[in-house]
């Protein structure tokens, strides 16, 4: 009933404050985090599977110094695609890990994995050496 008596007439719905006053109901962020639990899942399997196995990786074997102006050093190499040439950056490092010698190596396209060995000459004694890069051409 209304102030003056009368009947309230209805359409059919009933009064609710919170269609009123613009309140939400409270589980209104799921729809938001389901959408970015999605996004964001997809694109994690997307980045662990494209990083999984890069088109280039190297993997010291080991290091000569018993010359420390000319460090030698053994490396291997794996290539996704075997057709195309690569080239990776050898360093030499002193006592300080400041870079004392360095060499870009260029490696030719061969089949499955390949064992480089490479001397570096360096300007001052190195105490240690290693792959730096690699990429493909």
């Amino acid at each position: 009933m209304t102030l003056d008596g009368s009947q309230y007439q209805s359409d059919g719905k009933d009064f609710d404050y919170n269609d009123r006053y613009g309140i939400r109901p409270q589980k209104a962020w799921v729809p938001y985090a389901l959408s970015f639990l999605l996004i964001g899942g997809a694109w994690i399997v997307w980045a662990g599977m494209h990083h999984a196995e890069p088109a280039i990786s190297a993997n010291l074997v080991a290091f000569n110094n018993k010359d420390p102006r000319k460090i030698e050093i053994q490396y291997s190499i794996t290539r996704r695609d075997s057709s195309k040439v690569g080239t990776c950056v050898i360093t030499a490092r002193d006592i300080n890990k400041v870079i004392v010698g360095q060499v870009s190596d260029e490696i030719p396209a061969s089949k499955g994995p390949i064992q480089r060995t490479v001397t570096i000459p360096s300007r001052a004694d190195a105490v240690n050496a290693g792959v730096d890069s690699c990429f493909l051409k």
